[in-house]
């Protein structure tokens, strides 16, 4: 079978179903791992998917923005892991800003073993986390601002709540992270507010799982040169994590 074949065999099936996997595709059309690789590579350089770990995707605008319940339910596991790394990053007593996102969501959960915080956040459904969790000796500090999709309070007011603050860490959740592009997400404002949280934070963690490897949205909030601490899952690519290792002060690899 010619390659031109494969790819639209490998196109067709991703359109009919959403994805397509390396290991399935490899079975069916009985041709290599690496063959089928570069078969989703070529495809993924026109456009028509996106390459993602272990297969390939429908393609996806660098300004589509999915609500806040259709993130939740993917890969949860690995956001439940990072969320447990990342807050073993956070020192008792330490002041935490926490992006919105539903990987921050799964560390705001984390956070609620952790003494004496106070925890800055544009995120609504972070901070119901932390206020229902019942904690005295925990802060929350809500910044205002404009509602987004992915529940995020953005815009001016968030970036002026922010300006005026200084924090131990940020936690930030991404939409996606590249080697060229760094840390994105396809909100224009949520950009902006979120490198405001990036300026008020003495040290900045991105939380984000292996699926967000390649993605890039419309605007970048940081090079990855820009963050102390990536946290993501162990199934991260050999590439990704030398690109992370090589760019980022510390790659840290949830089980």
């Amino acid at each position: 079978m010619l390659a031109r074949q494969r790819q639209e065999l490998i196109l067709d099936e991703v359109r009919t179903t959403g994805g397509a996997r390396v290991s399935e595709l490899v079975e069916r059309l009985g041709v290599s791992d690496m063959t089928i690789r570069r078969d989703i590579e070529a495809l993924a350089g026109r456009g028509l998917v996106t390459r993602v770990h272990g297969g390939a995707t429908a393609a996806r605008s660098s300004v589509d923005e999915p609500g806040f319940a259709a993130k939740a339910v993917l890969h949860t596991a690995a956001k439940r892991a990072i969320a447990v790394a990342a807050a073993e990053l956070v020192e008792p007593g330490a002041s935490v800003a926490l992006s919105a996102g539903t990987t921050t969501h799964a560390v705001a959960s984390a956070l609620l073993g952790i003494p004496r915080l106070t925890v800055v956040t544009n995120s609504l459904r972070v901070a119901e986390v932390l206020h229902e969790g019942g904690r005295e000796d925990h802060s929350v500090v809500l910044t205002g601002g404009e509602r987004t999709p992915s529940d995020a309070l953005v815009g001016p007011v968030a970036v002026a709540a922010l300006r005026r603050l200084h924090v131990d860490w940020l936690l930030m959740g991404v939409h996606g992270m590249d080697a060229e592009a760094g840390f994105t997400t396809p909100n224009l404002a949520e950009a902006e507010t979120n490198r405001a949280l990036v300026a008020s934070a003495r040290r900045v963690a991105v939380v984000a799982d292996n699926s967000k490897w390649g993605v890039v949205g419309l605007s970048t909030i940081a090079t990855l040169g820009e963050v102390d601490v990536v946290v993501t899952d162990s199934g991260l690519d050999p590439e990704a994590r030398n690109a992370l290792e090589s760019s980022c002060g510390r790659l840290v690899l949830a089980a």
